[in-house]
């Protein structure tokens, strides 16, 4: 094994301080008691009692809750159904249009996305407003889930689908109930994935939210344009600590996961 030497201490810890500092520094100034956000002024949770009784900021970060629900649910069903076209349905006529379709969003910038979006939404005279903002984050998040997916299902072992549907089976239950659980991991996974992506949206959303539908992402640029405030400092603390907790959660899940798969071989190999 290779020795862990200074210097790869100390780039590690350069590395970690690069990305984790600011937020730190963050967390630490949005417990501060002034208004300046670079002047300390003693501990205080002013700022998060403040941020509570902020109608503005909760009512955006409902509608970002929504919307990212919503999206990431119809995204990973058109995204899974996708990869299961991809990867299970050969060469079928026009393949190559639907894959380039299906990956396009992957590489197209964002500004153009919202832009072609928007004048989508403009010809078929159709609102701006929370559905404009879901149909907007399904159409690039699916891609993602898509990806995600595919990569599952080409290392599938068909055999398993093939006994099943000797059994009786249709394809549509030899997919529910035999494919769907296995490949259960790569859709979580995907579905988080466009959770994320469009919890963190701005310049789609930007594109086409309307007067009636404000995310919280635009809501937080908007606000900064006009200088940092506490209440963003409580508020990006507490999006801070609702994703460290999950990403805690899914480890322990996973870690429990491999344990119990690894368990269950142990028994089937010493029951044979």
């Amino acid at each position: 094994m290779r020795r862990f030497s200074w210097f790869n201490l100390t780039s590690l810890t350069l590395g970690f301080a690069f990305l984790y500092l600011p937020m730190l520094i963050l967390i630490v100034y949005s417990f501060n008691a002034s208004k300046l956000v670079t002047v300390w002024a003693g501990f205080s949770t002013r700022w998060y009692g403040e941020l509570i009784r902020n109608e503005a900021f909760l009512d955006a970060a409902w509608v970002t809750l929504r919307v990212a629900v919503v999206s990431s649910t119809l995204a990973t069903v058109l995204g899974t159904m996708a990869a299961h076209a991809l990867v299970r349905g050969g060469r079928f006529l026009g393949r190559t249009l639907f894959s380039g379709m299906i990956y396009a969003p992957l590489v197209m910038p964002e500004v153009i996305t919202g832009l072609s979006l928007l004048l989508l939404f403009i010809a078929i005279d159709l609102d701006r407003g929370i559905t404009t903002i879901v149909l907007a984050h399904t159409t690039f998040s699916m891609c993602y889930v898509s990806v995600v997916v595919s990569s599952r299902l080409v290392s599938f072992d068909r055999s398993i689908e093939e006994a099943a549907l000797d059994l009786g089976c249709t394809p549509f239950e030899a997919f529910r109930l035999v494919t769907l659980p296995i490949i259960a991991p790569a859709v979580i996974a995907g579905w988080l994935l466009a959770f994320t992506l469009s919890l963190d949206d701005l310049v789609i959303a930007s594109f086409t939210a309307g007067p009636s539908a404000t995310t919280l992402p635009i809501k937080i640029f908007s606000s900064v344009r006009l200088g940092v405030s506490p209440e963003i400092n409580a508020l990006s603390t507490i999006l801070i600590a609702i994703v460290a907790v999950g990403v805690i959660t899914a480890s322990l899940i996973s870690k429990r996961s491999i344990a119990r798969q690894m368990q269950d071989t142990r028994a089937a190999i010493a029951g044979a």
